[in-house]
């Protein structure tokens, strides 16, 4: 029988969670300086804490992989090549990125392990291919996969294959996130998300937490993944307590240990009890089985269920032996919490009879959570009790000379995306090239294209596990995998592949510019980057790409009344677009001057008189149009423009 080799990573957002996942027992540990880290919300650590903690982890034989995990600009490129710099100089492990531009760099001047970050959208046997063929040692899958998707992956490829068994889940797949960045300048992308999947929104007659997932609880699945071949666990959670921190090591440890043995009973009533306590939405396996993988209810953590207690006169009485002398209790009635206390078994009190500490509170039924367990105290001094010694240290600043490329101005084409032949029909006049949806009207569409001598592209899926066969020698990709699978065609790339600066890797015959840059942002990358590019100036982008298969396609409302299109693709993933057009016909002009070669119009599921008023708008430089448009779309945006991200 062959020995099981599992490593478990946790997360360190904050030195004391750093101490707390080395008690725990993990076996690395994934942490962030204060810049380019997914979670740029997170304590994080100094250069000096950073050098603490390589060292603390080493001395303990844990390994430390550093998230240099954003989206980078181009001109962030030599302070990310400066950081790097740092984390090799203090033997971190390994480092975790989803920049492709990064990626190269690293490749280009170190000798470290570099890891895929679930950011960089590893869904796919094609997508992890690329990923080796690129110099990547492992990748940390997208959440979305099942099982028998995993096991494809392992059968197919030969790469470490990393997987998150615990914490938060995006709704989203990762990303392919531009909601909190579009509806208010802070990218999920660069670390800044606000988290507008945990708000209220309306859809048809219902109005709920309509985003928001449960919490990932994969424990029960230990011994199948380990069967699969997955060769590290993940523990979602930078921005969570040390104590959590701690408690999801030990208890994941620990089950991992008795996968090992052969044991059948992995977690303990115990364990279990504290992992709902310390931080819990309702778990749910996520998409490994079919399960439900949404927590409509509520978006925060509640802790341990209770059940229903009734107050009488200032004492609680609820039958529950979960309750124990120093616990969290909070009450909740008609979905809002009303208030919590500490439990004091002393005196008159007993675990069905609880005295409840003076606060304004009615008589009558209350929801009641465990959200504090007696037993935190204990480890909560364990971890202030652990050593931590910072030193001093700091980055040296390396300056990257990037050659500067001489770009002409030039007339842009104009390229439409079209999902129907009525408006394949309309646009035509205008257009230099099409591309055209993965739907069954393609072949009539390369018909009508190719009798007017007009390009037209075969757009692939958002998200493919499988990437699909075609014979068309012009493709817009969305994916590594597809990258990967049809490397010899002439490929242009989606707005969602992230091209941020001009080091992505690898090069097309065409990419299409990030939609979170600005165009002081682009100009700079212009400036060094000498291959076809495009923006997009006009449409409806894609805020959300999501597996969940029960949100309805119709109007998600939030609580400004904004507007957002839900649609399911011929794949069945949902795609939620903004409320909003983007609309950069004023800067036709600008975009030639700078050398941007195409300028893109998103006209799919649009109606296909608006499709030929956008397409002669743009074709004749009518700015006098803009009104018309306006009218007909009745809410656009110069998206990031003129703003950018943080």
């Amino acid at each position: 029988m062959r020995e099981i080799v599992v490593e478990l990573v946790a997360p360190a957002g904050s030195k004391d969670a750093l101490k707390a996942a080395i008690l725990g027992g993990a076996n690395a540990v994934y942490l962030s300086g204060k810049r380019f880290g997914a979670r740029r919300l997170a304590e994080n650590f100094t250069p000096g804490e950073l050098k603490a903690a390589v060292r603390t982890a080493h001395d303990h034989d844990v390994k430390v992989f550093a998230t240099v995990n954003t989206l980078v600009k181009e001109k962030e490129l030599s302070a990310a090549l400066s950081h790097v710099d740092f984390l090799v100089s203090i033997d971190i492990d390994a480092i975790i990125v989803q920049d492709r531009g990064l990626l190269k760099l690293i490749k280009d001047n170190f000798s470290i392990p570099i890891h895929a970050s679930t950011q960089m959208g590893i869904h796919s046997p094609e997508c992890a291919a690329w990923a080796k063929a690129n110099g990547i040692k492992r990748v940390i899958l997208a959440r979305e996969l099942t099982f028998f998707e995993l096991e494809k992956l392992r059968r197919e490829t030969n790469i470490e294959l990393e997987f998150f068994v615990h914490g938060a889940l995006c709704y989203s797949y990762s990303g392919q996130c531009l909601f909190s960045s579009l509806l208010g300048g802070r990218s999920g992308n660069r670390g800044m998300c606000a988290q507008p999947c945990r708000k209220l929104y309306k859809l048809g007659n219902k109005e709920n937490y309509m985003l928001s997932t449960a919490d990932l609880c994969a424990i029960d699945n230990l011994p199948r993944l380990v069967k699969i071949g997955i060769d590290a666990f993940k523990i979602e959670g930078r921005m969570r307590s040390p104590i959590y921190v701690y408690l999801a090591s030990r208890i994941y440890s620990n089950a991992i240990a008795r996968v090992k043995k052969g044991e059948e009973e992995i977690i303990t009533a115990r364990e279990k009890e504290l992992l709902e306590t310390v931080f819990n939405r309702g778990f749910t396996s996520g998409y490994l089985e079919k399960e439900q993988i949404m927590q409509r209810e509520f978006p925060e953590s509640r802790g341990l269920s209770l059940g229903t207690g009734i107050v009488r006169g200032g004492i609680l009485r609820i039958t529950s032996e979960s309750i124990r002398n120093g616990d969290g209790i909070t009450l909740y009635k008609n979905g809002k919490k009303i208030g919590g206390f500490e439990v004091d078994l002393s005196g008159k009190n007993d675990s069905e009879h609880i005295l409840i500490p003076p606060f304004d509170l009615q008589d009558g039924e209350y929801l009641v959570y465990k959200t504090k367990d007696g037993e935190f105290s204990r480890i909560q001094k364990m971890i202030e009790a652990f050593p931590f010694q910072t030193t001093k240290a700091e980055e040296r600043t390396l300056r990257l000379e990037l050659p500067c490329k001489k770009r002409q101005r030039s007339e842009c084409e104009l390229s439409f995306y079209i999902s129907s032949i009525k408006s394949l029909q309309k646009i035509l006049p205008y257009a230099s090239r099409v591309y055209f949806d993965w739907n069954k009207q393609f072949d009539e569409a390369k018909r009508l294209c190719n009798n007017q001598g007009i390009e037209i592209v075969l757009m692939m899926p958002r998200i493919s596990t499988e990437v699909p066969e075609t014979h068309e020698e012009s493709l817009m990709v969305c994916t590594l995998g597809q990258i990967q699978k049809y490397s010899d065609r002439k490929l242009y790339g989606h707005y969602s592949l992230n091209f941020f600066n001009s080091l992505t890797i690898p090069k097309l015959y065409q990419y299409t510019f990030s939609v979170e840059l600005n165009k002081d942002e682009m100009k700079e990358t212009l400036a060094h980057y000498d291959g076809r590019l495009e923006i997009l100036a006009f449409g409806k982008i894609e805020l959300m790409v999501t597996k969940d298969p029960t949100i309805p396609e119709g109007m998600l409302i939030d609580e400004l009344g904004k507007r957002f299109e839900v649609y399911r693709d011929t794949l069945g993933l949902a795609h939620i677009l903004n409320s909003a057009d983007l609309l950069l016909l004023d800067y036709i002009d600008e975009f030639s001057e700078m050398g941007i070669e195409s300028i893109g119009i998103d006209l799919r599921r649009r109606d296909a008189e608006l499709c030929e008023l956008v397409a002669k708008a743009f074709f004749e430089k009518r700015l006098e149009l803009k009104d018309e448009i306006k009218k007909r779309c009745k809410s656009v945006t110069h998206g990031h423009y003129l703003r950018g991200v943080l």
